[in-house]
């Protein structure tokens, strides 16, 4: 662990991340798998979160009681895969506002292309939780944090299932400010661009798709 990067080494992370990584893990159980190691990642992603307290009355007595401070977070997914954590974290913290960054990588160049952007008003008054399953060459996630911070985002964190030493640095040199969250660190890319060993294209394998 250091300051820009956690890997969240929790033994039932891993146990369900081992599960999603074999190909013979059918949609169903890779789509609800992904939204059980979501939730355990969110204890990590929001530990920190600015806290205050309110008066409240318990069935024994009045109590001043620790409750969340400030604007309510945004997730925001990084399109299509991203989906599958944000439904996962916002179970946990279903007050969240949402937003999505719509981006596809161009299987030539590898670089992200924009087709969609939508996020909540308030950016700058709100811890902002990016979510994508998998940093790659990081370009997607650089360019989707670049978006995030022209709409306003200063105070934001990327969560991640998957990540490669790569992907880790480009998202360093580029937003050092942006810690990241991940379950695992892999070996490396291939020469498509794709994570080892990795377990596929997270998109295809939540969705059913090829």
């Amino acid at each position: 662990m250091t300051d820009h990067l956690t890997v969240v080494t929790h033994p039932l992370v891993q146990h369900k991340l081992t599960i999603m990584r074999d190909k013979n893990t059918p949609t169903a159980v890779f789509r609800q798998l992904l939204r059980e190691i979501s939730q355990l990642l969110a204890y990590e992603v929001t530990r920190g979160l600015a806290m205050t307290t309110k008066q409240i009355e318990t069935p024994m007595q009045p109590m001043d009681a620790p409750t969340l401070a400030g604007k309510k977070l945004a997730l925001i997914s990084i399109l299509r895969a991203g989906n599958g954590l944000l439904d996962g974290v916002l179970e946990l913290i279903p007050s969240a506002r949402v937003g999505f960054v719509g981006l596809y990588r161009d299987e030539e160049t590898l670089e992200p292309v924009e087709y969609y952007f939508k996020v909540p008003e308030a950016m700058e008054d709100r811890l902002v939780i990016a979510v994508d399953p998998m940093l790659a060459t990081g370009n997607s996630s650089v360019a989707a944090i670049d978006k995030l911070k022209e709409a306003g985002a200063t105070n934001i964190r990327f969560l991640c299932l998957l990540a490669t030493p790569e992907g880790i640095e480009r998202m360093r040199q580029a937003h050092p400010d942006v810690p990241i969250v991940t379950a695992s660190v892999d070996e490396c890319l291939d020469e498509n661009g794709y994570i080892v060993p990795g377990l596929g294209d997270a998109g295809d394998r939540m969705f059913g798709t090829k």
